[in-house]
């Protein structure tokens, strides 16, 4: 078998879909993306395909090592999101011509289905609690919400009483067992992120999530000191180089790799195991598309140490496609108390309708974060 041709799709509301093709007619799919820089990534995997085309899809090892190692330069978000998507692409192939999904592949599947989380509260999170209640009423028992709007680098008390309400109300709605992960989502600096990591431990969070950005892994020691609610941390970190000083210093509880960002199935099953031997927690980051979370789940079948998994169904990004818009059988993400299946079908598990992604590809996105200011009109973290 031989790889005939790659083409990538802009699909809305921000995602890229990559379909490689091969000359015995089985296709493979991957969803190499960063968000706000899709197009880049698609420029970069037009780039990879030079070396892929003609060569085997079997030799998925090979082939990361190649493209990951040959070009020099390597690692950062658009070098190893696109190849990602291009691992993701190669593995549904493998599983296809095989009749096995991926997991079967990579030794066979320890769990059967994994609990999830769903989004509440916006880029600017307000009525938490109601949105609490409405995920807990569709049967998820846990949810994730941004901390707080601008937060300066040191700020005033007002806005952490402002992030102890929303979680308070959370917490008043659902009950003492409800899982609740609060994401700092690098907005907050050191300075402040110790005060609001030590003032939200009563509420026996699930976990924070970047209390700092990873570029400051050093203060993640005095914020670990000051509480003892999990660390999260991984998404904006991208090989297992990466995360290795992180893992090494131990002050991080749960990694969030994404296999869309992280180099692919091959690479993310590595920080997987690399965390398991720190007993580090994994929760996979994917807010991102039906082909990426097809490919965290083939992992989350296989490590051992995966506990939830983040997934994208009504988040507040999709206001025009959704998680299930790109698939034939959209009943393949089985939700169902709180957790999703284990897909069991060939490759990464899930049919992509290759109509709809064609069509919407003619509609395309620019999608970009916002740029948020401070009060002083400085420029302030999102």
């Amino acid at each position: 078998m031989k790889i005939t041709a790659l083409t990538t799709f802009i699909v809305p509301p921000r995602w890229c879909f990559l379909k490689i093709e091969t000359d015995e007619g089985i296709t493979g799919w991957g969803e190499p993306v960063l968000e706000g820089r899709a197009h880049t990534v698609a420029t970069a995997v037009d780039e990879l395909a030079d070396y892929l085309i003609g060569k085997d899809p079997a030799l998925i090892e090979d082939h990361w090592t190649v493209l990951f190692r040959a070009g020099f330069y390597r690692g950062g978000g658009v070098h190893m999101s696109a190849l990602a998507g291009i691992d993701q692409a190669l593995w549904d192939i493998k599983g296809k011509a095989l009749g096995v999904p991926v997991h079967a592949l990579l030794g066979g599947q320890l769990r059967d289905r994994i609990r999830v989380y769903s989004w509440i509260g916006g880029d600017r999170p307000g009525d938490t609690a109601t949105m609490a209640r409405e995920c807990g009423a569709r049967g998820f028992s846990a949810v994730k919400m941004n901390a707080t709007e601008e937060m300066q680098i040191v700020d005033s008390h007002a806005k952490i009483d402002a992030v102890l309400a929303r979680v308070q109300a959370i917490r008043d709605a659902m009950g003492p067992d409800f899982g609740i992960g609060v994401d700092f989502h690098g907005r907050v600096h050191r300075p402040m992120a110790k005060v609001i990591a030590k003032e939200l431990e009563p509420f026996r969070l699930m976990f924070i999530e970047e209390p700092v950005l990873s570029e400051h892994a050093e203060a993640l020691k005095e914020i670990a000191n000051h509480c003892a609610t999990p660390i999260a941390l991984g998404e904006r970190l991208y090989s297992r180089w990466d995360f290795k000083r992180i893992l090494a210093d131990g002050y991080v509880d749960i990694v969030q790799p994404d296999p869309s960002h992280a180099g692919g199935i091959t690479e993310t099953r590595k920080i997987a195991a690399m965390a398991e031997a720190y007993d580090v927690a994994l929760a996979l980051h994917c807010p991102l598309g039906p082909i990426a979370l097809a490919a965290n789940l083939q992992l989350d079948a296989v490590c051992y140490n995966a506990f939830i998994q983040e997934q994208s169904l009504g988040i507040h990004y999709n206001t025009t496609n959704d998680l299930l818009d790109y698939l034939k059988d959209p009943s393949v993400f089985a939700y169902r108390e709180g957790f999703v299946a284990i897909p069991q079908g060939p490759g990464l598990g899930i049919e992509i309708d290759e109509e709809v992604v064609e069509r919407m590809a003619r509609t395309g996105h620019r999608w970009r974060n916002p740029v948020w200011r401070h009060a002083d009109g400085s420029f302030a973290e999102w």
